[in-house]
Order: structure tokens, then C-alpha cells, then sequence
């Protein structure tokens, strides 16, 4: 509908819930040429072991993860890993205790183990509020790296 939005140089990103959308939708659809999911939750079911807000997601699914393993399971990004094709980065803080630094690894060997080739950076000393408060420094170094593989990924051909 928009004449300058290329619809074959799209890319996505999401941090947070938004990181969580990200990784759904690539495990979906095959629209983004790049995408970029930030400190996400991509297993609820492991999630619920390892967050700070474990117990929060029986609100979403209507059951503990004890008593339907399957709806979060079926609600996780990292079911759908074999159809994720999307070339994806991923951005998580070390010591995120809301979407701990496991929900990027699992995400991030799925796709290794695949044959893909993601790309996982890493933030030590900071949490979940990277992008907001985190230390100069690296909010700094997170831009950069994201505007970066956005160039690499959504340049023009040829």
C-alpha cells in the first residue's frame, strides 16, 4: 500500500513480549528478510522453571505448566524452530532474570544444530531493562550491532 516500503527488504525486531512476537513470527512466515529478537522468551514451558515470573504465563494458557506441558509448548517460538529460515539475531543481557540468558541459547543452538546460521550477542552485567538503562556503553554497542546486521541484511542487491 506504501510506495516507499520495499517489500522485499522488510525486517522485524522485538524486544521483550515484542522479542517473543519476533521469534513466533519467523517460525510462521517467511516475510522478514532479517530479524532481530531481544531479550525473549522462546520456551514457556522452560521459562516457567527459570524466570522471575514464573507462574505468570497460567493467565495466557489457563494452566500450570505442570498440569499442560503441551499448550506451552505449543505457544513457544522454539517449537517451530525448523521452520524458522529467517536470518536472526539475537540480543540478550547475561544476568536477565525475567527472560533468562538460556531462552536466547536454546533458540540460538536450535538453529546451529539446523544448519542456520543466527548470530547470538551477549551482554554481561546487565538485565532485562538493556536497552533502557543499561550502562551507556553498551546501549551504545546495542545499536550498533542491530543497525549493523540490518545493513547486512536488508542492503539493496547488487
Amino acid at each position: 500500500r506504501f510506495d516507499w516500503v520495499d517489500g522485499h527488504r522488510l525486517g522485524v525486531q522485538g524486544g521483550s513480549y515484542g522479542g517473543y512476537l519476533t521469534s513466533w513470527i519467523v517460525g510462521h512466515s517467511r516475510r522478514f528478510r532479517a530479524a532481530v529478537s531481544e531479550r525473549s522468551v522462546n520456551n514457556l514451558l522452560t521459562a516457567e522453571y527459570n524466570s522471575d515470573i514464573s507462574g505468570f504465563f497460567k493467565e495466557a494458557v489457563g494452566w500450570t505448566h505442570l498440569e499442560r506441558p503441551d499448550l506451552y509448548l505449543r505457544q513457544s517460538p522454539s517449537t517451530y524452530i525448523a521452520d524458522m529460515h529467517t536470518p536472526m539475531l539475537m540480543v540478550h543481557s547475561e544476568d536477565d532474570l525475567r527472560c533468562p540468558i538460556s531462552q536466547a541459547e536454546e533458540l540460538f543452538v536450535g538453529l546451529r544444530l539446523l544448519g542456520r546460521d543466527p548470530e547470538l550477542v551477549r551482554f554481561p552485567g546487565e538485565c532485562h531493562e538493556l536497552s533502557r538503562s543499561g550502562s551507556p556503553r553498551h546501549r551504545v554497542q546495542r545499536a550498533e550491532i542491530i543497525l549493523e546486521w540490518f545493513r547486512r541484511h536488508l542492503a539493496t542487491e547488487g
